[in-house]
């Protein structure tokens, strides 16, 4: 870390980057995708846990993004299943394979398991793992009887009821936290919680945002027996979740207040001098650049007007007064230019 000796502990970041991955292509994943990331490094407290739930729930109810699913579970807890059904040894097998089952289902999942080298007769003791139901408080009480005989996995248990317990007290805003005891994720560094956002209305796009906390994660950087947690939010993904979703506001493109029609060249540069003193009044104005020569280019003057729903139309000048239109209403009046000035302001 290149100025970790002048880092205050804990320490908090975001970063919003370009992220690459090689993958291929498709609606959702890109090889090249924005990511915003926020981590706490120097702090093994739950607290930190806590935090990042109400983050994830605070940003997706700002967006608009209304019932998102914060899923949860813990590494301590996969790793005391691979204790009890005896495949500690092929925890990571064991994880990889876990973490696909809402992709290849509980039959892909178990075959997986077997062909790595993990005893059918044990994987029956995950048949519960298949069919979790109920509250977060069901699910732990569950996780609690099977996991009586590992140490490290009651820790789990024990560090997801501190999470949902002060959820549950503190409230979130839109999003629902979720105990998914299924929930792995490939990244194999992740020691204690590990988190996971679904998208509302089961649209189909994958995770929006993830991440959980890693111990000593930053020992490759020179950085020994640190702890942090980290979570991240898929930008290209909740864009295009968003976008499904008809979240984004009409965009009102910048349009002058007045513009100066283009129907005689040698109003033109009479009409540049007005413009220049609307400007300086912080008027917003502008000249339709090309000189009508027809009937026809005048028409095309005023559908630009129209397009642009301008409100206000200088026409023509008359010695020193200008014949300006109101779009609404219709009407035209003539003003000298500290008038056409007060009009405008």
């Amino acid at each position: 870390m290149q100025h970790q000796n002048e880092i205050t502990f804990p320490f908090k970041r975001y970063q919003i980057q370009p992220v690459w991955r090689a993958d291929r292509p498709q609606k959702g994943r890109f090889r090249e995708f924005y990511q915003c990331d926020a981590d706490v490094v120097g702090s093994n407290s739950l607290l930190q846990e806590i935090e990042f739930v109400q983050l994830y729930d605070s940003v997706f109810t700002a967006l608009g993004l209304l019932g998102t699913t914060i899923k949860i579970n813990n590494r301590k807890i996969l790793s005391g299943i691979a204790e009890v059904i005896g495949a500690t040894d092929k925890l990571i097998d064991f994880t990889v394979a876990l973490d696909k089952l809402d992709k290849i289902g509980k039959d892909g999942v178990v075959d997986e398991m077997i062909s790595k080298g993990i005893p059918a007769d044990a994987l029956g003791k995950l048949d519960p793992l298949f069919s979790f139901t109920g509250s977060n408080e069901a699910k732990l009480s569950s996780l609690e009887t099977m996991l009586y005989t590992s140490e490290e996995g009651l820790k789990g248990v024990q560090e997801l009821r501190f999470i949902n317990d002060a959820i549950e007290a503190l409230e979130l805003g839109s999003a629902s936290l979720e105990i998914d005891v299924t929930l792995a994720r490939g990244l194999n560094y992740y020691t204690g919680a590990i988190y996971e956002v679904s998208a509302p209305k089961n649209i189909k796009i994958g995770s929006i945002g993830g991440g959980g906390r890693y111990d000593d994660l930053t020992g490759i950087f020179g950085l020994k027996d640190v702890s942090g947690v980290g979570i991240s939010f898929g930008l290209d993904r909740i864009y295009l979740v968003m976008e499904e979703l008809g979240l984004f506001e009409d965009l009102a493109l910048p349009r002058p207040k007045v513009l100066f029609l283009n129907f005689k060249e040698e109003e033109s540069l009479p009409k540049l001098k007005a413009i220049k003193i609307l400007r300086s009044r912080g008027i917003s104005a502008e000249i339709y650049p090309d000189v009508a020569a027809s009937n026809k280019q005048q028409k095309k003057q005023w559908k630009y007007v129209n397009n642009r729903q301008i409100s206000y139309v200088v026409t023509d000048i008359e010695n020193t007064t200008y014949k300006i239109k109101n779009m609404m209403s219709g009407e035209v009046i003539s003003l000298t230019i500290q008038e056409l000035v007060d009009f405008l302001t």
